[in-house]
């Protein structure tokens, strides 16, 4: 299956390498951008593309791992995947431990790295509908009154109608109908998934 409107961004000061795989990628289906340097990259990441960054971990001024390290610094998401010339075990792990899809070696086969950039990008996609839901729902959590959200602080909390009326000094039928205006609003069916979602987005 074609990758469609997928950028792996490719990022090594090794022409040859960057050469070859930047070809041997874009003849598998993927768009391909090439970088010689980290610096390159940070001036023009193209994070609104999805994908995911095939970064050579020995560069000089800044490696790999100092580039993963600015791209959380700058919330940039984007998975990334390692490739190096030999095995270094404290670097892998370091980088693991950072977020990182996968550490290959340089001399992996080619299938081997295919493989590595479908899971990235599979999970660039997953991580990117997450928040693309969440940023919904803290947008529909904006929209409720004052009133709602101190009703939907209590229902979340599993107290009855009749105990959050009592706390807000309103009538229980009150109660009942903002309850009734959160789950429409909110596009919810039960307090467990409202619930859910309220923790999802962070609600205080």
């Amino acid at each position: 299956m074609k990758p469609n409107g997928v950028l792996i961004r490719v990022v090594d000061d090794d022409n040859s390498f960057r050469t070859a795989i930047a070809r041997f990628l874009r003849a598998s289906g993927f768009e391909v951008k090439a970088y010689a340097a980290a610096a390159e990259f940070l001036a023009d990441p193209s994070v609104e593309t999805p994908g995911c960054v095939l970064l050579d971990l020995e560069m000089p001024q800044l490696s790999g791992l100092d580039l993963q390290d600015a791209l959380t610094k700058a919330d940039i998401r984007l998975p990334v995947v390692f490739v190096s010339g030999q095995g270094d075990i404290p670097k892998t792990v370091l980088a693991m431990r950072r977020g990182a899809e996968d550490f290959l070696t340089k001399s992996c086969s080619r299938e081997v790295l295919l493989e590595a950039i479908h899971r990235a990008v599979a999970r660039d996609a997953t991580e990117r509908q997450t928040r693309a839901r969440l940023h919904e729902l803290q947008a529909k959590l904006e929209e409720l009154t004052e009133r709602e959200r101190e009703v939907l602080r209590h229902v979340v909390q599993g107290r009855l109608n009749k105990q959050i009326a009592a706390d807000l000094g309103i009538h229980e039928r009150t109660v009942k109908l903002h309850r009734t205006h959160l789950t429409t609003k909110l596009e919810v069916r039960s307090v467990a998934e409202l619930t859910r979602l309220v923790q999802e987005a962070g609600f205080r």
